[in-house]
């Protein structure tokens, strides 16, 4: 952390809208100081040390330019696909809706495009936001963001739409329901340590990929975003924000598995401007 925040701290305060980017992981280097153990503490590692770094580079100038969108790199880690090599990629994001917004996916998709240079996304996976009171996701939940994936799809800037989480009910309501078919659906072996049988069966039929992951159902709470502002921007309104929508990216040399860019871009905003 820079030895004084106080630029940080008005140019967050005075902002409406905060746009996390770490860019790619891979050339962190020795930002890294630590291997994480869980998606979350990867996340909340990846927020504090991005707020870090952006916080020493602010000049007391920057403060004459206040936005109502301020944009938080680790500028030296950002980089974009080589359009020669676009063809040899794969391109995969999984968008985390942490509070309900039907913009979020559009938003965070266009984002996505722009950050690695692309102008369309091979795969994206949506995890919609855990419900309150320990209640299940239903069709419902998940039909407003599916239609903005279905016209992402129509528009080109998406290849294929999956799901995470569903199970063999669920998902096959969606696939009823919905005109692009989700390709893909994830499972959390945490929780279930083989495919269910129904599952898997009503998947094979109607050829829809079974992946795993290992993410949580709230991949970052509210509480610790705030935490992660409040000891990167000492004395900041931290308690004015919320985390909108979280947006995991990886791009992978299609002929050799190998994981070539991941990263994070986040979007929170204050309360009471969504």
């Amino acid at each position: 952390m820079g030895t004084d925040s106080t630029a940080a701290r008005t140019l967050l305060d005075k902002a409406d809208t905060l746009i996390l980017q770490t860019g790619n992981l891979l050339n962190w280097g020795c930002l890294k100081k630590k291997c994480p153990t869980t998606p979350s503490e990867e996340l909340q590692d990846c927020i504090r040390t991005t707020l870090n770094e952006w916080n020493q580079k602010i000049s007391p100038e920057l403060v004459k330019d206040i936005s109502q969108t301020l944009e938080c790199t680790v500028s030296q880690a950002m980089e974009t696909i080589n359009l020669d090599e676009r063809e040899e990629m794969k391109v995969s994001v999984k968008l985390f809706i942490v509070s309900p917004s039907l913009s979020s996916v559009t938003e965070a998709i266009d984002m996505a495009c722009s950050t690695l240079g692309v102008a369309q996304i091979d795969s994206v996976i949506i995890a919609p936001p855990p419900l309150e009171d320990g209640r299940s996701v239903s069709l419902e939940n998940l039909q407003p963001y599916w239609e903005e994936l279905e016209r992402l799809v129509r528009d080109a800037k998406v290849v294929s739409i999956g799901t995470s989480d569903l199970d063999k009910a669920l998902l096959e309501q969606l696939y009823l329901w919905s005109q692009v078919k989700p390709a893909s659906n994830q499972v959390n072996l945490a929780s279930c340590c083989i495919m269910p049988p129904d599952l898997t069966e009503f998947a094979k039929q109607f050829d829809i990929q079974l992946l795993t992951h290992n993410d949580p159902k709230e991949l970052l709470s509210e509480e610790d975003f705030q935490e992660a502002l409040k000891e990167s921007v000492p004395e900041c309104h931290f308690n004015a924000w919320s985390p909108i929508w979280i947006l995991k990216y990886s791009v992978i040399v299609k002929t050799r598995g190998i994981i070539k860019l991941k990263g994070y871009i986040l979007q929170a905003k204050r309360k009471g401007s969504f």
